[in-house]
């Protein structure tokens, strides 16, 4: 979870800010989505709801964090996807973890804006 400091206190930090400088524009959209994911938020449709960015604006994010070495993701299994298309996870990793430290510092206040949810999906990416 990002506090309100911008502190992620679980996420070893090794990636320089020239990797993330070079993996993704850290645009204020793609920042929020970053916010959500560090809050607890796993899957595309429950970042949609949290953030109220459209699928066309969270998606291409996830796409562009993922293939950017920013997030871990991971498919559901479909058993579990029982009348719906399997969802697809996303977690932060140390790359990630920096990325919302310096979205944090660039934009104030945006620790704030994504809130936690109730209950956060376990389901490890």
């Amino acid at each position: 979870m990002v506090r309100r400091d911008g502190s992620l206190g679980e996420y070893p930090i090794s990636t320089s800010i020239y990797q993330l400088n070079r993996t993704a524009r850290l645009t204020y959209p793609t920042a929020i989505v970053l916010v959500a994911i560090a809050n607890g938020y796993r899957y595309g449709f429950e970042i949609i709801d949290a953030t109220g960015l459209g699928a066309g604006t969270v998606y291409p994010i996830l796409r562009r964090l993922d293939d950017g070495g920013l997030l871990r993701s991971s498919w559901e299994a479909a058993v579990k996807a029982v009348d719906r298309p399997p969802r697809r996870y996303y977690r932060l990793n140390a790359g990630g973890a920096l990325a919302v430290r310096e979205a944090v510092n660039r934009y104030p206040g945006l620790a704030g804006f994504v809130p936690t949810p109730r209950s956060a999906d376990p389901t490890p990416a």
